[in-house]
């Protein structure tokens, strides 16, 4: 007897082929039946009408921070909401573990170093994990059988670093035995099913102390060792993150990216691709890394976002803003000084100066003040601004776009919240994304679902993906559309039997109404431990997601279940080779 028959779905299947109507039947976490709809052969002791409904893979998000937030919401919300059901965590070289048995303070000192780094909530983190672990293999024994997602994870060469060296992870470097103690550590975290290698080289990326973090201070021999052990253990990968990552690589970044995916004879993945018709050069540039990784043996994925994710800003609290150069000795003072001097006149022309010059990279796109949209406001002189536009309200006052920025915000102690609008949202930048995603080393994903919690929500990219396929730009058809939110990152990854609908796969599904499917609008929640705040969006049109063959949401509601298992390397991958 079947657990469950969907009947008369519009089956995409994820491998892309044409659409079929069927009746899908689940049996003990896995598809048992794809059959013509009315001739299933066996009962089922439940069932439902699906004529209408698309029924399609649940889609896997290969760049997430959910390691923390599976404790306290086990349904990683709103991943899940959005059909999301497996999860690919411990990226960018931050993991939470392994920890120092003997060094509490180390657990501080991650936390502190993920609230800055991931913009996670630091009461959040304090009370709504238990760090009950030392080892990787303890922290991902302390999530099986209590999570909904099925969850992998990378280990976070930072964590592996703070272990051995202490505090001397970060601005020094390893003895040859301190070394070989980081190798031993990182394959008894592989051989425990941790994913691989995930590392960080990104100047924006500094702990809680505001120093770089431990593995910016590793030197290409480190990488090159650590990835070399990578490829002694089965269905293992490589994450990294370097500055030209968010704009254009050096060619010592290529030399880098191409010389780890070669020693480890695995996939190396890197985030985030950004696609601006304005700068037409970032693309090819990029695409060079993957080109030459293939030419060596090995191969580089570039991550890029279907969507415009939206991002909020402050000139408060600690945002994308503090990571253009110069702007954050301005944005570090306490409160009454930084708006002393965000009024002075001089200032304020140098920070636009520095934002609209070369060496900001990918920020330039934040320098357009005009184009920002009030958001919450707190002040009585603030009344009846939420929702406009600076540039309009500039005008009326006769003032600079920034200036009146600053003003608004500083009526507000800089409490305000902020709203860029895009600056790639034009037709020619749209084409050059549908050129961009054809490309065999490129790939959707980069939500970072999971992190930066009250300043944007990437987590929704899935739905407001296929809705635009649908209904939108139709940029690319529905198959396809469904073939890159799920095969395309389970064959990746190596995923074993998942990413298809196909008989005998695991039934990781999703059941959605294409004349509604989309995402709401990112809005802030106070859920999160402590009441602390993050951004949020309901799910429109998702009927349905089973994972592992149990209803974990239905109509964007969870219902309780925890059916996800942590997928771990070897186990529940298979190795995806370059050569």
């Amino acid at each position: 007897m079947l657990d469950h028959l969907i009947k008369g779905a519009t089956v995409v299947d994820g491998t892309g082929a044409p659409a079929y109507i069927a009746d899908v039947g689940i049996r003990d976490g896995r598809i048992a039946l794809i059959a013509e709809p009315g001739t299933t052969p066996e009962d089922a002791r439940t069932s439902e009408d699906a004529h209408g409904r698309i029924l399609a893979p649940g889609f896997v998000d290969p760049h997430t921070h959910y390691d923390a937030q599976l404790f306290w919401d086990p349904y990683a919300t709103p991943s899940l909401n959005h059909g999301v059901t497996t999860v690919a965590g411990g990226n960018c070289g931050f993991t939470l573990a392994p920890l120092h048995p003997d060094r509490p303070e180390d657990a501080d000192y991650t936390r502190r170093m993920m609230s800055k780094v991931e913009g996670m909530s630091l009461v959040a983190l304090e009370e709504g994990a238990p760090w009950s672990w030392s080892s990787f293999g303890e922290y991902l024994d302390a999530l099986d059988g209590r999570v909904a997602v099925n969850a992998g994870f990378m280990v976070g060469h930072c964590a592996l670093r703070r272990y051995v060296m202490g505090a001397d992870a970060v601005g020094g470097q390893p003895t040859p035995e301190q070394l070989e103690e980081m190798l031993r550590l990182f394959h008894d975290a592989m051989d425990a099913g941790a994913w691989g290698l995930s590392t960080t080289q990104s100047s924006t990326h500094s702990d809680g102390d505001g120093q770089p973090v431990a593995s910016r201070h590793a030197k290409p021999e480190e990488l090159l060792a650590l990835s070399r052990a990578v490829a002694e253990h089965e269905g293992t990968q490589l994450e990294a993150i370097v500055a030209g990552c968010l704009d254009q690589f050096s060619d010592d970044e290529i030399d880098l990216f191409v010389e780890m995916s070669a020693a480890a004879g695995r996939p190396l993945n890197w985030n985030v691709l950004t696609i601006d018709a304005a700068v037409p050069e970032r693309v090819p540039r990029q695409l060079i890394a993957s080109e030459r990784a293939r030419r060596s043996g090995g191969r580089i994925v570039a991550l890029t976002m279907p969507i415009l994710t939206p991002m909020n800003m402050s000139l408060g609290t600690f945002c994308a803003l503090n990571l253009i150069p110069g702007w954050g000795d301005v944005l570090g003072l306490p409160v009454p000084e930084r708006i002393a001097k965000l009024r002075d006149p001089a200032t304020r022309g140098e920070m636009l100066r520095r934002a609209d010059s070369k060496e900001a990279g990918v920020f330039r796109r934040l320098a357009h003040f005009d184009r920002y949209v009030i958001g919450d406001t707190y002040s009585k002189e603030n009344e009846g601004l939420t929702g406009r536009v600076v540039r309009d309200i500039a005008a009326e006052r006769g003032q600079e776009a920034f200036e009146c920025l600053v003003e608004i915000c500083a009526n507000d102690d800089l409490r305000t919240v902020l709203w860029p609008m895009p600056s790639d949202n034009d037709p020619d930048s749209w084409a050059l994304r549908q050129q961009t995603w054809q490309h065999e080393d490129v790939m959707l994903g980069g939500s970072d679902a999971g992190a930066h919690l009250d300043r944007m929500c990437g987590a929704p990219y899935t739905t407001r993906f296929i809705g635009d396929c649908l209904r939108g730009r139709k940029l690319v058809g529905l198959e396809e559309a469904v073939k890159m939110l799920t095969d395309d990152p389970a064959q990746l990854f190596g995923l074993r039997e998942r990413g298809r609908i196909e008989e005998g796969f695991h039934a990781d599904l999703v059941l959605f109404d294409p004349e509604r499917v989309d995402a709401g609008k990112a809005t802030l929640v106070h859920d999160l431990p402590g009441d602390s705040p993050r951004l949020d969006s309901k799910a429109i049109g998702i009927n349905a997601v089973w994972v592992n063959g149990v209803e974990a949401i239905r109509e964007d509601q969870v219902t309780g279940a925890t059916p996800g298992t942590v997928l771990r390397s070897g186990r529940d991958t298979r190795t995806v080779s370059t050569k």
